[in-house]
């Protein structure tokens, strides 16, 4: 292990998760890395909301989706959580709001609807065409909840009642034992949406290199990812004169970000940083902290002149 992998698996060490990153150079060509657990499979969470911007993005430039068209987010969407996901009432929007709550917020309602208005080869495809092997989404988000309650033995249903009142998965959730959830497929690569953080980082790459679709379509998703609104993992180990394009994804024990780190002399860095945690404590700030703190070591480590890179 080189000096900078130590480094980075002291920050996970502290916090108390298993860590794992990628960080490259934005740009074509052989270029410096760092990996750490780079081809490990992870779980995804809402990080698989990017491929899914990006198959809207390509959809609108191509014709094929008016952004400005109204649609409606009806209550069956209501899972929990941020945005229209925890409004109690019908909400109408276009669909560039929509997928603009998808990313800055990681709305999950706005994601279904989205999702199941793009279809599921559609997304697929986007995938396919970048040759992202080790990355496979076995649905949205009420895909995920509805195999969460499988394990837990319950009926899919709303994942909030009527008025925002718990709904029976949040019932079951709270009187989960601890053992239940870690055994439970959200938290298995192997049986829910995953990847590898070496994969998210070429998927952020073709985005930022206009290889994932029409220029028009990339700088659309690269815009939403700067309006990204959480500032506790990635954003929290850079100074403000640095912009972060990112996105988050939560679930029990899984904290990750990935995006996209541009510096003020014009280099830009992709990274990706998934954590599992050993605790499945609601709040894990330590955590959130790390990844901060290790892809600041990864990109400090890359922005090193040629020949250091050791």
């Amino acid at each position: 292990m080189n000096d900078v992998n130590e480094q980075i698996a002291t920050v996970f060490e502290e916090a108390g998760a298993q860590g794992f990153l990628h960080a490259r150079e934005v740009g074509p060509g052989t270029v410096p890395e760092v990996a750490f657990g780079a081809d490990a499979p992870v779980v995804l969470a809402s990080v698989f909301k990017i491929p899914v911007a990006v198959a809207y993005a390509r959809e609108v430039a191509a014709g094929r989706l008016d952004e400005r068209e109204r649609t409606t987010i009806p209550a069956r969407y209501r899972i929990g959580g941020i945005g229209t996901a925890g409004c109690a009432d019908d909400v109408e929007m276009t669909w560039r709001d929509v997928a603009l709550f998808m990313l800055t917020m990681s709305d999950n309602a706005a994601t279904d609807v989205l999702c199941h208005r793009l279809g599921r080869v559609t997304v697929e495809k986007v995938l396919a065409e970048l040759g992202l092997s080790r990355t496979r989404l076995t649905g949205c988000c009420e895909d995920l909840f509805a195999s969460l309650a499988a394990d837990l033995g319950v009926v899919w249903g709303d994942m909030a009642g009527p008025g925002g009142e718990p709904g029976e998965l949040e019932r079951a959730l709270a009187a989960a034992t601890p053992e239940q959830i870690w055994q439970s497929s959200v938290l298995d690569p192997a049986r829910t949406s995953a990847s590898t953080p070496r994969d998210i980082t070429e998927l952020l790459d073709a985005i930022w290199t206009d290889r994932a679709g029409a220029p028009e379509a990339c700088e659309r998703v690269r815009s939403m990812m700067r309006r990204q609104i959480w500032p506790h993992r990635l954003t929290s180990g850079f100074a403000s004169d640095v912009t972060i394009a990112a996105k988050t994804g939560t679930l029990p024990a899984v904290r990750n970000e990935a995006g996209v780190v541009a510096y003020p002399d014009g280099r830009r860095f992709a990274v990706a940083v998934f954590t599992r945690a050993a605790t499945l404590d609601d709040r894990l700030p330590a955590v959130d902290a790390s990844i901060g703190r290790a892809a600041r070591i990864a990109v400090d480590h890359l922005r090193q002149p040629a020949g250091r890179h050791g």
